[in-house]
């Protein structure tokens, strides 16, 4: 296994319903069921939102990354990602990822090239690329 550039540890007491930390004191939330799920929906994360999270910043910074390979400028631009749970309890849950990315002031072939090149230069991308049904669009509107 190649030296790592960097790690990051984290750990979870008390599963969906407890509490997650990173080592170094940056993450340190609260963990609750959605009621999708048969929780109480809670005022907690879950690991769905925080998979969400992770995947949109990482995504968003592939993306850049093209767009700067490219010499495209993309200061007009979000991600958003939608993890969902797929399944059920008894034939056993599956994930699935939406991305979705809006691109302003570039045409759409250019957009959906950055996309396209993102989506094989993200990590997150890669590492569930096959295990994991990812849907990947170029959507309208103006970035908030």
């Amino acid at each position: 296994m190649p030296e790592a550039l960097y790690s990051a540890t984290s750990t979870a007491w008390g599963g969906r319903e407890g509490r997650a930390a990173s080592t170094d004191g940056r993450v340190d939330v609260s963990l609750s069921m959605p009621a999708g799920l048969g929780g109480d929906d809670g005022p907690g994360t879950n690991p769905e939102q925080l998979f969400a999270t992770g995947y949109a910043a990482c995504f968003h910074s592939a993306l850049k990354g093209a767009a700067r390979q490219q010499k495209v400028d993309i200061s007009d631009s979000a991600v958003s990602v939608t993890i969902s749970l797929l399944g059920s309890r008894e034939s056993g849950l599956d994930l699935a990822a939406r991305i979705e990315a809006q691109i302003g002031g570039v045409d759409a072939e250019t957009a959906q090239r950055l996309l396209e090149q993102a989506h094989q230069m993200c990590p997150y991308s890669r590492a569930t690329r096959g295990n994991i049904s990812q849907e990947v669009l170029l959507v309208g509107g103006d970035p908030d």
